[in-house]
């Protein structure tokens, strides 16, 4: 207050007094200013409390839920249809070795096949990232070796690709192997056939081409019937009335002896699919980047 910044202007003998009674001034003041404050405060919460009727039978507000990410759905769909054929989930590893990515599956050094791969590497010689999930075969038939096994090697892989609507430098695969005495080539397309069926349902046509990769043989691409247009041609298939889902073919024999097992004795197959390709093909979606753009528009339509 003014008259308490202008004490030192007065005598001595009038400080005492003048300052005792500015004081008083001051805290009654005060003290008016909170009470008026207080009761404006009263008076707003009683007119919140009868001006507006609050109708507790109307419902509350929605609480937004999450939802699984659409490839999650897929792999957990796949899963349970590989669960019920047989198939065990195998655990790889995201870094490997150049041994296990390429050598011990029929790719060796300098081998054009590796042209195939655009491939990540690290600092640490030998040391990259995976590029498919074909090293877990190795590892699986190394640890399970001389049993019979079915299992199924699902993951992630990395690739130094170009991005596009088509391709990405991360994704997901689902590897499945089958090792035993008398595996044929009929119980892979059973097999694939089958699992077409329950993924895509009954209408889907499944249709196999030869092809070629350097661990089966032989090697076969796996396609169906492209739901946009029923198989008969449009411009999702290509005008060809199929899409590809994956490859697979017959474990190598150099394969199979790496992975400890007599290829005289035991044979296999082996097939590699894309979950983000199958959710592509299965919901019509027409570009993978929307699978890692955490676009909720997208997502929440799963």
């Amino acid at each position: 207050m003014t008259i308490l910044g202008e004490l030192g202007k007065l005598s001595r003998e009038e400080r005492p007094a003048i300052g005792k009674r500015g004081n008083e001034v001051k805290q009654a003041m005060e003290a008016a200013y909170a009470n008026r404050v207080e009761t404006l405060r009263k008076a707003e919460l009683e007119h919140s409390l009868t001006a507006g009727a609050l109708d507790v039978t109307l419902p509350g507000r929605p609480i937004v839920r999450g939802r699984l990410h659409p490839a999650t759905q897929t792999l957990r769909e796949m899963y349970a249809i590989w669960a019920a054929m047989g198939f065990q989930v195998y655990q790889g590893r995201d870094v490997e070795t150049d041994e296990y990515n390429f050598e011990l599956l029929n790719i060796p050094k300098h081998h054009p096949a590796r042209d195939m791969w655009d491939t990540f590497y690290t600092t640490t010689p030998n040391v990259i990232l995976r590029t498919h999930t074909s090293p877990g075969q190795i590892h699986a038939m190394r640890e399970y070796c001389p049993q019979p096994i079915r299992v199924i090697l699902p993951g992630m892989v990395y690739r130094y690709e170009q991005m596009s609507a088509s391709k990405e430098m991360q994704f997901h695969q689902v590897e499945g192997l089958a090792v035993g005495k008398n595996v044929r080539l009929t119980d892979l397309l059973g097999t694939l056939s089958e699992f077409n069926r329950r993924m895509f349902g009954p209408d889907r046509a499944t249709r196999f081409r030869s092809s070629y990769f350097p661990f089966t043989e032989p090697s076969i691409e796996a396609d169906v019937s492209c739901a946009s247009c029923g198989g008969k041609g449009c411009g999702v298939c290509k005008h060809t009335g199929w899409l590809e889902i994956g490859g697979a073919g017959m474990v190598h024999p150099t394969v199979l002896r790496n992975g400890g097992y007599d290829p005289a004795i035991y044979s296999g197959f082996a097939f590699g699919l894309g979950p983000q390709r199958i959710t592509m093909l299965k919901y019509g979606i027409s570009d993978i980047r929307y699978f890692w753009a955490n676009d909720l528009r997208f997502l929440e339509q799963f």
